[in-house]
């Protein structure tokens, strides 16, 4: 935008420069030679004023040496006398020597320049008639340099303007700019960023508008964290009470197995709180070893995989260490939803395989695949369900990936299964 100002002014004002220049050295080129013939019809008025008296007196020779011995600014004169002979600079005899002879004073364009033309009334009535020619060159002497002048002082105004539109755009823009970064940074979470409104009223406005809007969403994020946090604290009652239930069987085997689930699920209540209420940002530059997680994940999952006879393969390729730019309590969510869902959509029996390989120099992928039915059309979308599932984990799933930095991809297996590659970033890119 700055630029374009800049250009549209330089080009604004060139016009108005040449439309002004351009006349003026036409002028200019006028002034010159009318400067040049004036100077050339006072030599030659004052010459014939002299030659009124000189001619009766000396005659031809006379008149010849004061011609050759003056002639005023290297001027070319010519005194044709009435019985045709020419004293000072040679010359013929044409038409306009005899319309000079009748009385007139006038100036004629001859070849290589213009001429002058004065008449010399003599006493016994014979005319003679003085001829002062000026070259070309001389016409134009110093109408280049003129010129010269006037393209440089355009330039000047070009470069003049440009300077001018630069600074008044530069308060245009720089607001504009500054509000793109904050928009930027709103758009990658930045909830806190603001900008200080500044420009014409319009960018003001807009600066305005532009903190509100960011003070709206703040707000708003902050009360669904806080639902969320509420919701979870609800759960602990229900929990409560299950977890007394539990107790009174906690002598028996399958009762000890029921208080440790509960164990993990009050974790995981607390897991869910803790995020409710973390700001937005905080933790966006953690850096977490993958393989470390899902190993401790897959242990968690592998006691009930053995319970429901699944077999399951976890693979870590070496040598490591797997480090993602993603926090911990994320990695851990994706892969519980990734491993919930093979639980929740596929029948006992039903095998899973992890694997932690790296991809490239910067990216690490996390890959899931299963031998159930794979996913149906609508798998992605948040809110599907099914055998009793809430529908969010896939979701989670993309959502972490991408916050990331990262991809997630949802195919199905041929003849039949499901597979998930996570991609993630390297936390040094």
């Amino acid at each position: 935008m700055r630029r374009r100002i800049a250009i549209v002014v330089a080009a604004v004002t060139a016009m108005v420069a040449l439309a002004f220049l351009i006349p003026l050295a036409g002028l200019v080129r006028d002034l010159a030679r009318d400067r040049v013939l004036l100077g050339a019809e006072r030599d030659a008025q004052t010459l014939a004023l002299i030659l009124t008296v000189l001619i009766p007196q000396q005659g031809f020779e006379g008149v010849e040496a004061v011609v050759e011995g003056n002639r005023p600014n290297d001027e070319k004169v010519s005194v044709i006398f009435s019985d045709g002979r020419v004293a000072g600079e040679p010359t013929v005899i044409d038409t306009n020597v005899l319309q000079a002879r009748d009385g007139s004073s006038f100036r004629a364009a001859v070849e290589g320049g213009e001429a002058v033309f004065v008449p010399v009334i003599a006493e016994d009535g014979g005319s003679s008639v003085v001829r002062v020619f000026v070259p070309s060159d001389q016409l134009q002497q110093n109408v280049l340099v003129a010129w010269v002048t006037l393209g440089l002082l355009g330039l000047f105004l070009v470069a003049l303007a440009i300077a001018v539109a630069d600074r008044l755009a530069r308060s245009l823009v720089t607001p504009v700019r500054e509000l793109s970064d904050a928009a930027h940074r709103l758009g990658e979470g930045d909830l806190d960023v603001r900008v200080r409104p500044a420009g014409p009223p319009e960018i003001v406005e807009v600066g305005g508008a532009f903190n509100r809007l960011a003070s709206r969403i703040g707000n708003l994020l902050q009360q669904e964290r806080e639902s969320a946090a509420d919701l979870s604290h609800r759960l602990r009652t229900p929990l409560t009470a299950v977890r007394l239930d539990a107790e009174a069987f906690s002598h028996t085997e399958a009762g000890q197995r029921l208080i440790e689930d509960l164990d993990e699920l009050d974790r995981t209540v607390d897991h869910v709180i803790r995020e409710a209420r973390r700001p937005s940002r905080e933790g966006a530059d953690a850096a977490t070893n993958l393989a470390s997680v899902v190993q401790e994940r897959a242990a968690f999952w592998g006691a009930l995989a053995d319970e429901q006879n699944r077999p399951w393969t976890l693979e870590i390729e070496r040598p490591g260490p797997y480090t993602v730019a993603a926090r911990s309590a994320d990695l851990e969510a994706v892969t519980d939803a990734l491993l919930g869902n093979v639980f929740a959509h596929t029948p006992e029996g039903v095998g899973f395989y992890l694997a932690v390989a790296r991809f490239g120099d910067d990216r690490i992928r996390l890959i899931m695949e299963d031998n159930g039915p794979g996913f149906p059309q609508d798998a992605l979308q948040r809110g599907w369900s099914g055998a009793g599932s809430t529908g969010l984990g896939l979701d989670i799933v993309r959502r972490t990936a991408e916050a990331s930095g990262g991809t997630a991809t949802f195919t199905s297996r041929q003849p039949h299964g499901a597979r998930v590659v996570v991609e993630l970033p390297s936390p040094s890119y």
